[in-house]
């Protein structure tokens, strides 16, 4: 498969198509180590990499001849990515700080997503490094959040597995054995409605934070915004003199 527009980007069988399994695990990485990769397909490239999870694993090491095994195998090392691409973006969080408040908004960076993600931390706590798994453009910047306000390294690390673990198993475990179940039961080839699947994941997935972001608290009032940032900006003076 050839790039062929911009659309391809968007489409999770062109990474499985172009490099399978380590093109999923960087993809995965990139969504939050590397903190611009909020546009990539992250659930919708889960849930059709369960349903190719043995062909994946085949062609990547040869299958252990257990659909179960190989579908475990490809969400470990999927769930792996994400749990490092968390712990680099909270150390990037912590190691920029409040700059990034202070950055110019470019077509890949906005501010107003960090302004949600603090809102949604400081809301949610603990908690919203699991929860953020779940939500795309959150999951991108909330470990940097978690950074920035130097949430507790050790809570951080322990919330980041368990929802890299949730998140990586369950999507890519649905994928599977909804692909057997409708097959099976249906026959229904799910591979066959993969666009049609694709529109409904990223329906459930981006219209609740769309939702959110468009009719939540409003941000444009900039004293607020700056108020914001010296809380933050002073909580990372304060940590720097303790340490």
């Amino acid at each position: 498969m050839e790039y062929n527009s911009w659309r391809d980007l968007l489409n999770p069988e062109f990474y499985i198509n172009m490099g399978g399994f380590w093109v999923i695990l960087f993809i995965i990485f990139a969504e939050t180590g590397l903190f611009v990769g909020f546009f990539l397909p992250g659930d919708s490239l889960l849930f059709v990499s369960g349903i190719y999870a043995v062909d994946i694993i085949s062609k990547t090491f040869g299958s252990t001849g257990s659909d179960f095994l190989d579908t475990t195998l490809l969400a470990t090392a999927v769930a792996f990515a994400a749990v490092v691409g968390n712990q680099v973006g909270y150390w990037f969080g912590s190691k920029t700080g409040p700059a990034l408040y202070k950055k110019q908004d470019t077509f890949l960076f906005k501010k107003k997503y960090l302004y949600q993600a603090h809102d949604f931390f400081e809301k949610n706590g603990a908690l919203a490094v699991i929860m953020a798994r779940f939500l795309p453009v959150v999951r991108t910047f909330m470990p940097i959040v978690a950074g920035i306000v130097n949430m507790d390294k050790k809570a951080f690390l322990r919330d980041n597995i368990i929802g890299g673990v949730l998140w990586s198993f369950s999507l890519i475990f649905a994928g599977h054995y909804l692909d057997k179940l409708f097959m099976d039961q249906f026959g229904i080839n799910l591979k066959e409605k993969l666009e049609f699947i694709i529109i409904i994941i990223v329906l459930v997935t981006t219209v609740p934070v769309i939702l959110k972001f468009a009719f939540g608290a409003p941000k444009e009032n900039p004293i607020v915004e700056d108020e914001v940032l010296d809380e933050l900006i002073d909580k990372e003076q304060e940590n720097d003199k303790e340490k």
